[in-house]
């Protein structure tokens, strides 16, 4: 189960829910060259090109978790912040999550990768109505704990992605996006290559209306046995 505060204009409640499905958009970005410097950063580590953009991966949903801390396997993997929309009966709500990934896996297949690490999501949404105005002034930004040195791993603007509703409008006919689906939306450039971390923080700004959604988690490395 999963635990949000619900942020609006007019006040906030809160809610649990257990998602049905989840979804995460890979290439998601509006912007060709942004993608080819997205799949080259990918490539250096040995993964190989999609076969289209977007795609959609769909991923367990009990991967999702909202904790401080995680359990993964060696130290081949890393997060990636990424807005995340969650259907509810009421609409569509906005967060922050991590899409982290097991890089060594993804040599071997993006979807199989996408299995193996949890995806820490955030505790507070926005009401997508508040946002979808502005959205492409909205500001994404993580930082990476790298042997003890916080460092800025990525920062931009979302407006270098696919806005929410043009990834929904854009699924496939055989996924709808209903009331407990969960969707993670693309991410950004990583500044310096991708690499693991000790710990992983996250922040989607909203200069408009003043506000942040912030989550981070640190990281438990368990020991690969042969």
């Amino acid at each position: 189960m999963l635990h949000f505060t619900r942020m609006t204009q007019d006040g906030q409640d809160h809610i649990t829910c257990a998602p049905n499905r989840l979804i995460i958009a890979g290439w998601a970005g509006r912007d060709m060259a942004a993608i080819e410097e997205h799949i080259v950063e990918l490539e250096a580590i040995g993964v190989p090109r999609p076969s289209s953009v977007p795609v959609y991966y769909r991923v367990a949903r009990d991967l999702l978790l909202q904790a401080d801390r995680v359990q993964i396997l060696g130290s081949t993997s890393s997060g990636e912040v990424e807005p995340v929309l969650l259907a509810l009966a009421d609409g569509w709500w906005v967060g922050i999550g991590s899409d982290h990934t097991d890089r060594e896996a993804e040599t071997i297949g993006i979807a199989l990768s996408k299995q193996l690490c949890c995806k820490p999501v955030s505790r507070v949404l926005w009401k997508w109505e508040d946002v979808a105005d502005h959205w492409d002034m909205l500001i994404m930004r993580s930082w990476a704990t790298i042997d003890g040195m916080r460092v800025l791993y990525q920062e931009g603007p979302v407006n270098s992605l696919r806005a929410p509703d043009n990834l929904v409008d854009n699924l496939p006919d055989t996924i709808a996006f209903t009331p407990g689906d969960m969707m993670f939306c693309g991410t950004l450039s990583v500044k310096g290559g991708i690499r693991p971390a000790q710990r992983f923080e996250m922040e989607l700004e909203d200069p408009v209306l003043k506000r942040s959604i912030r989550h981070a988690y640190d990281l438990d490395m368990l020991p690969v046995v042969s």
